[in-house]
C-alpha cells in the first residue's frame, strides 16, 4: 500500500507520469509500479530518440548465465565484464550443480554478483528455482513442506466385476470417487462411498469399476541438487492451487534473496523469472479445499463425475460439462493462487515478475496442463513464452509468440519476452539467429533472453556457437534499441481474435485449428490482432463509443470467433453490445452452440446470432476482409512473408516490417501516419530521412525495400 500510494501521490501531484495507464495498470492487477519500463508509456519522439543510441540496461537483452561450476567472484567479474564488452548489459541468474542452492554460500556469492552488476552499471533477473520448472525450491517442499507438495487426482484401479458378483472393500481415505461402467452397452453407474466402504453387486452385463483417489504427485522437476542431474519427481513441486504453498515458496526463495540483496530490488535486480510452472502429471489437479471451491462457485458436487473424467469410452454430455467446470475452477485457482501471489509480492517490492509457461506452441497441451493461459497470465508483470528445439525456423509457421505479447498488450504490460535457442537443433548461424529472434519481434515481443551462457568458471567463455562470432555484439546492440523502441507507446492492432479456451475444455480441437488457421491468414494479409480470451471480452475490455479497449489503452474495432462450442454469456453480451454500438464482430466456421454462465451443466443455446457477420468456410474472404477495420499498413500486392508490428507514440508511429523469405522485397506501401518519415536503424543507432515518401492528411505513401530476412524501422510524425 505504502508503494502504491507513493506512485499516486508522484502521479497526481508532480504530474511526472501520465494518469491513464497508471490507473490501468491498478484496474488490472497489483501493479503499483514507477519504472518507466513497467508502465505503458506516451512518450515524444525526441524522448525516444535520446536513448535510441544507447538505451538504458533494463531493455538490454539477457544472457540465462548459468552457474555450472564453480563460481568466483573472479569469475563474476571477467564473465561481467564479457558480457558487457559484446553489448549484453543484463543477465538472467541461474543456480548449477556446483553451489548448494538457497544455502548462505549461494546467497553470499549471488550477493557478490549483483554488486558487480551495480557497479558496471548492469540488471539482473533471478531465476526463482534451482533448474525448472518453478515451485520445488530446490527439494525443500519434499524435505520440510510435505503437506504442501503438489497433488492430484488420480486412477487407483481398474476392477473387473463379473454379472451377479458382489463387490466389498474397504476405501482408503484418499478416495473421492468410485463409478462402474458397462462396457456391453456403454452405461454407467455412480456408485456411494459415503460409509468408506464398497458394497456392490453387479447387474446383467460386462463391468469394469474404477477407482479414484488423490495423491501427493508431481510434475517431473530438474533440481541442481539432484545427482542424477536428470529429471525426476524426487523433488516435488508444491501446491499450486493452494496460495499457502506459493506463500510459502516466496519465503524458501524470495524473502531469502530480499535479506541478501534486497536493497538493490527495482534498481539492479529488477525481477524473478520463472520456468514452465504446470500440472505435467498423469492425473489431474487437485488440492484440499477444490471441491467446496467447486461446490461454491457451481453450485454442485461435483465429486460423483471426477472417476468419468478417467474413462476410456466417450464421455456424455453431462460429464463433459462437469469437467469443463472442473477445469473452469481449477485453471481460476492456479491463475490466482500461484501467480497472483508472486506478482503482488514482487509488485509490493519495486520488482517485476516475468514466467513463460509449458506448450505455448501446442495450445492444447497447454490448456490440459495449466487450463488457460490468460488467466496464468493475467496477473503477471511480464509474459512470455520460449522457443526450443527449433519450434520457430524458416519455413514454419509459429504465430504462438502472440499468445504472450497479447496478453501484456490486453492487461496493460508494456512488454513481452521470450526465451531462446535452448536445444536449438541444428545450432543457428547468426543469420538464422536474427531470423528467429525478428520472427518473434515483429509478433510483438520486445524483450529477448538467449539460453545457455554458462559460467566461465574454468577460464573459458561461456559463450559459444553465434554467440561467439564477431558479428554477435551487433546483434546485440540491434536488439537493445530495437527492444527499447518496441517497448515505448501502447500497440495499435484494432483486431481482437477470440481464444476458445472454454471449447478446448469440452474436447473440441476443431476450436484451436480454427483459430491457428486464422492467425496465419491475418498475419499474412497484414492485419494485425491480439489474441483475446473469454473473460477479458466479458469483463476486461470496457466499451467506448464502438471501440473496446484494453489496459494498454488500446481500441479494438473488430472481434472474431473462430470455431467454437461455447463461450460465456457475458462475452456474448458483450460483443452484441459492441456491434449495437458499430463495432465488428465475426463468427468463423461454427458458430457457438453453448452459452455458459455460472455453470456448463447449465449452459444454454446462444439462440439468435444473425447480429454478426458469419462466414462458415472460416477463411478471410473479401466480405471479411471489407468489414473488418481499414488496416494501418497496406501494400500494392499481396506479400504473405512481409509481417508488421506498429506502436503509437504521443506524437508518432513506429512501424516494425520483417521480410521472412529469401526473396528481396519492393512494395508500394500506404502506412496511417501523418508528419516526417524517418528510418531508424537499431544496428547502428542512426536516424534517417526516408527517401521516395510523400504524405496525404493521415497516410503515407512509400517505396518498402526490404532484403532477404532483412527488417526496417519507420517512424512517421515529429522530426
Amino acid at each position: 500500500m505504502r508503494n502504491c500510494l507513493k506512485t499516486l501521490f508522484l502521479v497526481f501531484v508532480l504530474g511526472i507520469l501520465p494518469i491513464k495507464p497508471v490507473l490501468s495498470l491498478v484496474e488490472g492487477s497489483v501493479i503499483s509500479m514507477e519504472r518507466a519500463s513497467q508502465q505503458i508509456s506516451d512518450p515524444s519522439v525526441a524522448e525516444v530518440a535520446s536513448n535510441f543510441k544507447e538505451p538504458p540496461a533494463e531493455y538490454s537483452m539477457t544472457f540465462y548465465w548459468g552457474w555450472d561450476g564453480p563460481v568466483t567472484e573472479e569469475v563474476i567479474t571477467r564473465d561481467l565484464d564479457t558480457f558487457k564488452a559484446k553489448g549484453v548489459r543484463a543477465v538472467t541468474l541461474e543456480p548449477g550443480y556446483d553451489m548448494e542452492y538457497l544455502t548462505t554460500g549461494w546467497f553470499e556469492m549471488v550477493k557478490v554478483a549483483v554488486e558487480q552488476a551495480r557497479i558496471r552499471e548492469m540488471k539482473v533477473w533471478l531465476v526463482d528455482e534451482g533448474k525448472y520448472p518453478s515451485g520445488f525450491a530446490g527439494g525443500k517442499f519434499s524435505k520440510e513442506s510435505p503437506d504442501l507438495r503438489m497433488q492430484a487426482l488420480v486412477l487407483a484401479g481398474r476392477i473387473e466385476v463379473a454379472s451377479g458378483q458382489t463387490l466389498s472393500r474397504k476405501l482408503s481415505p484418499e478416495t473421492v470417487s468410485v463409478v462402474a461402467l458397462n462396457r456391453a452397452d456403454n452405461t454407467n453407474q455412480v456408485l456411494d462411498i459415503s460409509s468408506g466402504e464398497l458394497n456392490w453387486t453387479a447387474p446383467q452385463g460386462d463391468w469394469q469399476v474404477l477407482l479414484v483417489e488423490h495423491q501427493f504427485r508431481s510434475s517431473p522437476t530438474r533440481a541442481v541438487n539432484n545427482p542424477k542431474r536428470g529429471k525426476d519427481t524426487s523433488n516435488s513441486l508444491c501446491d499450486y492451487l493452494d496460495p499457502a504453498a506459493t506463500k510459502q515458496f516466496i519465503k524458501f526463495t524470495h524473502e531469502q534473496y530480499k535479506k541478501y540483496v534486497g536493497e538493490e530490488f527495482g534498481k539492479t535486480v529488477l525481477g524473478f523469472r520463472g520456468d514452465e510452472p504446470d500440472y505435467s502429471i498423469r492425473g489431474i489437479p487437485w488440492t484440499p479445499k477444490i471441491f467446496a471451491e467447486f461446490k461454491q462457485r457451481k453450485g454442485y458436487d461435483v465429486r460423483p463425475y471426477v472417476a468419468f473424467f478417467f474413462s476410456r469410452s466417450d464421455l456424455t454430455e453431462q460429464q463433459k460439462r462437469a469437467k469443463a467446470d472442473y477445469w473452469d475452477v481449477w485453471s481460476d485457482m492456479f491463475g490466482e493462487n500461484f501467480f497472483g501471489v508472486q506478482a503482488k509480492w514482487c509488485a509490493e517490492h519495486d520488482l517485476q515478475y516475468l514466467v513463460h509457461l509449458n506448450h505455448e506452441d501446442k495450445m492444447l497441451d497447454l490448456v490440459r496442463s495449466e487450463g488457460d493461459f490468460f488467466r496464468c497470465m493475467r496477473y503477471v508483470q511480464m509474459p512470455g513464452i520460449d522457443a526450443i528445439w527449433d519450434q520457430i525456423w524458416p519455413g514454419k509457421v509459429s504465430d504462438y509468440p502472440k499468445y504472450a505479447s497479447s496478453s501484456a498488450h490486453l492487461f496493460g504490460r508494456p512488454r513481452a519476452f521470450t526465451e531462446s535457442f535452448a536445444a536449438y537443433k541444428p545450432a543457428p548461424s547468426v543469420e538464422q539467429a536474427k531470423w528467429v529472434l525478428n520472427h518473434q519481434l515483429v509478433r510483438g515481443i520486445n524483450m529477448v533472453e538467449v539460453m545457455f551462457v554458462p559460467a566461465s568458471s574454468k577460464g573459458r567463455s561461456g559463450m559459444r556457437g553465434w554467440l561467439a562470432t564477431e558479428e554477435f555484439p551487433q546483434v546485440a546492440r540491434y536488439l537493445n534499441r530495437a527492444c527499447y523502441i518496441l517497448s515505448q507507446g501502447r500497440p495499435t492492432a484494432a483486431i481482437a481474435l477470440y481464444y476458445p479456451t472454454m471449447s478446448i475444455w469440452l474436447g473440441d480441437k476443431e476450436a484451436n485449428d480454427s483459430t491457428l488457421s486464422i492467425m496465419q491468414q491475418l498475419l499474412e494479409h497484414q492485419r494485425d490482432f491480439d489474441v483475446v480470451d473469454d473473460r477479458s471480452i466479458g469483463e476486461l475490455l470496457k466499451l467506448e463509443g464502438s471501440d473496446l479497449v484494453n489496459l494498454s489503452g488500446q481500441r479494438y474495432r473488430a472481434v472474431i470467433v473462430p470455431s467454437t462450442i461455447a463461450m460465456s454469456k457475458a462475452a456474448l453480451n458483450r460483443l452484441q453490445e459492441f456491434v449495437k454500438a458499430g463495432g465488428c464482430a465475426v463468427f468463423m466456421a461454427s458458430q457457438p452452440s453453448m452459452v455458459v454462465e455460472k455453470t456448463f451443466f447449465k449452459a444454454d443455446a446462444p439462440g439468435d446470432l444473425s447480429w454478426a457477420l458469419h462466414e462458415p468456410s472460416g477463411k478471410l474472404t473479401a466480405e471479411v476482409l471489407k468489414a473488418l477495420p481499414t488496416p494501418s499498413v497496406m501494400l500494392d500486392r499481396s506479400c504473405p512473408a512481409v509481417k508488421y508490428t506498429h506502436r503509437r507514440w504521443r506524437d508518432a508511429e513506429l512501424y516494425m516490417f520483417f521480410n521472412e523469405s529469401q526473396e528481396k522485397q519492393l512494395l508500394k506501401a500506404t502506412l496511417a501516419g501523418s508528419g516526417q518519415m524517418q528510418v531508424w536503424d537499431p544496428t547502428t543507432g542512426d536516424i534517417k530521412p526516408l527517401a521516395s515518401a510523400s504524405s496525404e492528411q493521415t497516410v503515407v505513401h512509400l517505396t518498402l525495400e526490404l532484403e532477404p530476412y532483412g527488417t526496417k524501422f519507420i517512424v512517421i510524425g515529429a522530426e
